[in-house]
C-alpha cells in the first residue's frame, strides 16, 4: 500500500512537472475597463478619460440596436486591463489570444503598439513579451489597452448585410504563456498544427501530422505524438526528431471508428515538444475519421452511405446579449439542431466562436464555414487583400474541425450590384467579383485539398451563369425563398430542375429558404407576408418536402436556426428578422418541431400552435368556438383529448396532425396520445380561452372586454398584458363591428396584401398598428347598458417621419419627413370626442397614438364610434372595449 501510494505521488509530480514545463492557456475575460469613443492622444492620455467596468465577452451595441431611434454606434471603443506576470515567466514567449474584436483591433502593451489586426470573425494572437515590464518585482503589472473600431469601413468586408456588425471584444481572450519552442502562435492565428485523413476506409486509415516549430534557441528537438481512442486507449504513436521549423508524421489506424452524424466518434491527437526527456509543449486536437463526397446527381455520401444534409443557417447573437455569448449558449444553439434531428450546420455569414465547431465535432454536425463577402464588393486591392486574408486565418484556424465540409467565401454578392444595369461600369464589376471568387477559390483549395468549395446565390440564375460565378466553386448554395419573397411555392420546385438541368456537373445545395414568423401572431387563413406560425409550417412543410424528394439536392440549411438582429429591418418585430424557427432567446416555435417530427429517429409527439395558450374568438350557438391546434408526431396517427374526452383520432402527414377544437370559456386541457414503437407517449397543454358573444342578448354579467385589430385576418397575443387582438369583422345588428371603409395596402402595390411592412413607434404592438381600416365610417358595439372604457388606436401608416443620417450606418442621407394629409372627427353616440384628428397634429408617420374614452351606454342603443373625413380618409387601426360596471 505504501509502494503503492509512493508510486501514485510520483506520477502526481511527474505530471505536475509536465504541465509547468508546457505551454498554459487561461483566459483573462475578467477585470476589464471600457471606454465608449475616442481617446484623443492615445495611448498617453488614456488614464485622462473615464472608464467603465466589463467582462468579455462585450459589446457596446447590446442595447442601441434595438431602441427606436435608427442607426446604432459605429466607431472607437477602448478596453483596458493590467496583466500581472510574474517574473519567472521572463524568459517565456507571452501571448494574447484574441478569439473575436469586431472589425478592427489595435493592441497596446504598455503605451506600444504590439500587433494590428483586420477583420472581426477570426482570431488573432498578439506576441507580448518584447513589450513587458522587465523589474525584479515577482508580479509586475502591465496595461494592456485596445482599441477596437466597427466603423464602416470599404477595404473591410462585410459591406452590406441584413446582420448587425456589433462593435466590441465580443469573444474570449487568453493568456497563452509557452516556452522558447513551441508549436508556433504565428499562424494566422492557428494551433501551427495541421491534420490531414488522406485516406480513410472501413478497415484503415492513414492520419497525418504536419506543422511548423517556433525554436528560438535552436536545440534539438523531438516531436512525439500518440493518437488515443474514445476510451483513452493508445492506438498510434510517432516520434519525429526535427532539425528545422517544419515537421510532418503519419500514422495509421486499423478497422477504425468512423465519424458520423449518427455514431460522432472522436480520437484525440496529442502531439508534443521535447528537448532531451523534458517536455516542452503539447497541443490536443480531436480526429474524426470519414470520408465524404458530393455528387452532382446524388447527393451527398458519407462513408460511402448517402446522406442527405438538412439543418440550419445560424448567427450568432441572442436577446439582450448582442454578439458577446458565453461559451455554453453557442453549444445550446447546437444542441438545438441536433435535438431537432438536423445533421448540418451553414455557418453563415461568417466563422464563429471556436466553441461552435467544437460543439459539431462532438455531437455529429457537418458544417460548412464562410467569409462574410456579402451583397456587394469594393474594388481595391486592399479590399482583396483582406478578403483573402480572412480566407487565410479561417481555414487555418479550424483546419482540424472533422465536422468542416466545406469552406465558402461569398453570399449573394450579386443581390445589390453596382452603376447602371448592363453598363460597361457593370460588366467589369461583375469581372472583378468573378476574378475575386476564382482567387479564392484558388486559395482554398491551395489550404485544402480535401474539402469542397461554395459560393451561396440568390435566386437570380441567369446572372449567376452570365457572369461566371457559377463555374467556380465546386459547389452552388442557392438561397431560395419561392413562397415569401416571391409568390407561389411552386417556383422552388422548378427552380431546383432548371439548375440540374443547366448545371449537371455541379452540386447543389439549398443554402437559404424561410419565412418570418412572430411567435405573437397566428392565422386561421395563412398567407404569404402574414407572418404567422401557421404560415411558417406551411412553408417548410413544401420545401423539406421537395429536397427530400429530389436525389440530386444535396441537402438544405434553413434560414434561420433562431431570429436574429439586423437593426436596420423595419417589421412588426423592429430590429430582428423572425425566419428562425426559434425566437432570438431560443423558444421554439411550430417549424422546430414540424422538422423533430421529421427528422428524429426516437419517438416524438408534441403540442404545437406555439404561444397560442391564450386565445380569444367568437361563440357559436353551442357556446363553444372551434379554433385549430396542431400536433407534431413522428407516428402514424395522433388522438387528441380535450377536457378528459377523446375529440378525435387523426392520421400524421408529413409529420403533422391539425385538428379542430371546439374550445369553451375558460381553461381547456388537451392532451395528445400517441403510440410509436409499441409505447404510448403523451403532451399536455393547457389553453385559456376568453369566449367573445356572437351577439350581445343576455351577456351584461359576463361580458368584460375585448380587443379588435382592424385591417387584417390575425390574432396576436400579448402575453405580457394577457390580452388577445382578434380580426374585425362587418357588423350586424346585435353584435359588433366596423361599417365602410377597406383594408390599407401600401400605396406602393407591394407583395403584401395588407398593412405595412414598416416598424411602429412608441408602441409594442407593432402588428396591431401596422394595419387599419381606411375610410372607416363607423364602429359599432351593441353592448347591454353600462360604463365602458373605449380605446382607440391609430398610426399614420402613409409616409415616413424624419430622421437623421445614419452616421453609423452605410452612407446614410437625412430623411425628409412625408406623410399623407388626413383629418377627421371622431363622435361617440353623437357626442363629438375627438375634434380634427389628423397629421396636422396627433398622427404623426409610423407612430401609435391611443386614446381611452369614459362611455355609457344607455337606453338599450349600445355604442356607437362614428368617424367623419374632413380631408383624405378616416382611419382606426385598434379598438378596445372593457366593460368597467
Amino acid at each position: 500500500m505504501i509502494k503503492r501510494l509512493f508510486t501514485l505521488l510520483s506520477l502526481i509530480a511527474i505530471a505536475q512537472i509536465a504541465i509547468s514545463q508546457s505551454r498554459i492557456k487561461q483566459s483573462i475575460n475578467s477585470n476589464w475597463e471600457f471606454h465608449k469613443g475616442a481617446i484623443d492622444g492615445y495611448p498617453a492620455n488614456s488614464a485622462k478619460v473615464e472608464w467603465q467596468p466589463i467582462s468579455i465577452p462585450h459589446t457596446w451595441n447590446a442595447v442601441d440596436v434595438n431602441d427606436d431611434e435608427p442607426g446604432y454606434y459605429r466607431g472607437i471603443g477602448w478596453y483596458k486591463k493590467i496583466l500581472y506576470i510574474p517574473s519567472s515567466d521572463k524568459n517565456k514567449q507571452l501571448y494574447l489570444q484574441f478569439e473575436g474584436a469586431n472589425q478592427t483591433a489595435e493592441v497596446y502593451i504598455n503605451g506600444k503598439l504590439a500587433s494590428k489586426h483586420t477583420g472581426g470573425y477570426t482570431a488573432f494572437n498578439v506576441l507580448i513579451s518584447p513589450y513587458l515590464k522587465n523589474t525584479a518585482d515577482s508580479l509586475a503589472q502591465n496595461e494592456i489597452l485596445v482599441k477596437v473600431d466597427n466603423s464602416f469601413n470599404d477595404a473591410i468586408a462585410p459591406l452590406d448585410a441584413d446582420f448587425t456588425f456589433y462593435g466590441g471584444i465580443y469573444r474570449d481572450v487568453y493568456l497563452i504563456t509557452a516556452n522558447e519552442a513551441h508549436f508556433t502562435l504565428d499562424d494566422n492565428g492557428s494551433q501551427g498544427i495541421k491534420i490531414k485523413t488522406p485516406v480513410v476506409t472501413a478497415e484503415t486509415a492513414t492520419v497525418t501530422i504536419s506543422g511548423n516549430i517556433s525554436n528560438l534557441n535552436k536545440a534539438k528537438l523531438t516531436v512525439i505524438t500518440d493518437v488515443t481512442d474514445a476510451q483513452g486507449k493508445l492506438v498510434g504513436q510517432v516520434k519525429t526528431a526535427v532539425n528545422s521549423a517544419v515537421f510532418e508524421q503519419s500514422v495509421t489506424i486499423k478497422l477504425p471508428h468512423l465519424w458520423s452524424p449518427d455514431a460522432p466518434y472522436l480520437y484525440r491527437i496529442s502531439s508534443k515538444i521535447f528537448v532531451g526527456d523534458k517536455l516542452l509543449d503539447e497541443v490536443n486536437n480531436p480526429l474524426g475519421l470519414r470520408w465524404y463526397s458530393f455528387d452532382a446527381d446524388k447527393g451527398f455520401y458519407l462513408n460511402g452511405k448517402p446522406v442527405k444534409l438538412i439543418g440550419a443557417c445560424r448567427h450568432q447573437d441572442f436577446n439582450g446579449l448582442g454578439n458577446a455569448l458565453p461559451n455554453a449558449l453557442h453549444e445550446r444553439d447546437i444542441e438545438l439542431l441536433k435535438n431537432m434531428g438536423g445533421n448540418f450546420i451553414r455557418i453563415a455569414h461568417y466563422p464563429q466562436d471556436p466553441a461552435i465547431l467544437e460543439a459539431c465535432d462532438r455531437l455529429g454536425i457537418l458544417a460548412s464555414v464562410e467569409i462574410p463577402i456579402v451583397n456587394r464588393i469594393t474594388e481595391t486591392e486592399a479590399f482583396y487583400a483582406n478578403c483573402k486574408q480572412m480566407q487565410l486565418e479561417m481555414i487555418r484556424q479550424n483546419y482540424n474541425h472533422p465536422s468542416v465540409v466545406i469552406w465558402a467565401y461569398m453570399n449573394e454578392v450579386l443581390l445589390r450590384p453596382k452603376y447602371t444595369r448592363n453598363s460597361d461600369e457593370q460588366k467589369r464589376y461583375f469581372a472583378r467579383i468573378t476574378a475575386l471568387a476564382k482567387s479564392l477559390d484558388s486559395l482554398t483549395r491551395s489550404e485544402d485539398k480535401e474539402r469542397y468549395t461554395m459560393i451561396s446565390c440568390h435566386g437570380s440564375f441567369d446572372l449567376y451563369q452570365s457572369t461566371g460565378l457559377t463555374a467556380v466553386p465546386q459547389i452552388i448554395g442557392w438561397n431560395l425563398y419561392n413562397g415569401w419573397y416571391s409568390a407561389g411555392f411552386e417556383g422552388f420546385a422548378r427552380f431546383l430542375d432548371n439548375h440540374h438541368k443547366n448545371l449537371p456537373h455541379t452540386p447543389m445545395i439549398v443554402t437559404e429558404y424561410g419565412a418570418d414568423a412572430d411567435i405573437r401572431v397566428h392565422s386561421t387563413k395563412p398567407e404569404r407576408f402574414d407572418k404567422s406560425i401557421e404560415y411558417q409550417v406551411q412553408y417548410h412543410q413544401y420545401y423539406l418536402k421537395t429536397m427530400i424528394e429530389k436525389p440530386f439536392v444535396v441537402g438544405g440549411a434553413l434560414w434561420n436556426l433562431a431570429d436574429f438582429n439586423s437593426e436596420s429591418r423595419a417589421d412588426a418585430t423592429p430590429h430582428i428578422n423572425t425566419k428562425g424557427i426559434n425566437t432570438d432567446d431560443r423558444m421554439p416555435k411550430d417549424a422546430y418541431y414540424f422538422y423533430q417530427a421529421n427528422l428524429l429517429k426516437k419517438p416524438f409527439l408534441k403540442i404545437g400552435s406555439t404561444g397560442w395558450n391564450l386565445r380569444t374568438g367568437i361563440a357559436d350557438a353551442n357556446g363553444v368556438c372551434t379554433q385549430q391546434v396542431y400536433t407534431y408526431s413522428n407516428g402514424h396517427d395522433v388522438q387528441l383529448w380535450l377536457n378528459g374526452k377523446l375529440l378525435k383520432s387523426q392520421p400524421v402527414e408529413q409529420g403533422v396532425a391539425v385538428f379542430d377544437v371546439p374550445f369553451v370559456d375558460g381553461d381547456n386541457s388537451i392532451k395528445a396520445v400517441g403510440t410509436l414503437n409499441g409505447k404510448v407517449y403523451e403532451d399536455m397543454a393547457t389553453v385559456k380561452f376568453k369566449m367573445v358573444p356572437a351577439t350581445f342578448t343576455n351577456t351584461a354579467d359576463h361580458f368584460t372586454d375585448m380587443n379588435i385589430s382592424l385591417g387584417d385576418n390575425r390574432f396576436f397575443v400579448d402575453e405580457k398584458l394577457q390580452q388577445v387582438w382578434m380580426p374585425e369583422q362587418p357588423y350586424q345588428k346585435g353584435s359588433w363591428g366596423y361599417i365602410g371603409g377597406k383594408v390599407f395596402v401600401m400605396p406602393d402595390h407591394s407583395r403584401q396584401s395588407f398593412g405595412s411592412d414598416k416598424s411602429i413607434y412608441d408602441t409594442d404592438l407593432d402588428a396591431v398598428y401596422e394595419t387599419q381600416r381606411t375610410g372607416i365610417e363607423a364602429f359599432k358595439f351593441d353592448v347591454p347598458d353600462g360604463e365602458y372604457d373605449i380605446t382607440l388606436g391609430f398610426a399614420e401608416l402613409e409616409g415616413k417621419p424624419a430622421g437623421p443620417a445614419l452616421v453609423y450606418n452605410l452612407g446614410g442621407t437625412e430623411q425628409a419627413a412625408t406623410t399623407a394629409q388626413r383629418a377627421f372627427d371622431v363622435s361617440i353616440n353623437g357626442e363629438l370626442v375627438i375634434k380634427s384628428l389628423g397629421t396636422q397634429n396627433y398622427l404623426q408617420a409610423q407612430r401609435a397614438y391611443a386614446t381611452t374614452i369614459r362611455v355609457s351606454a344607455k337606453n338599450n342603443a349600445g355604442i356607437s364610434i362614428d368617424f367623419k373625413a374632413l380631408k383624405g380618409a378616416a382611419i382606426l387601426n385598434a379598438v378596445q372595449i372593457a366593460k368597467v360596471y
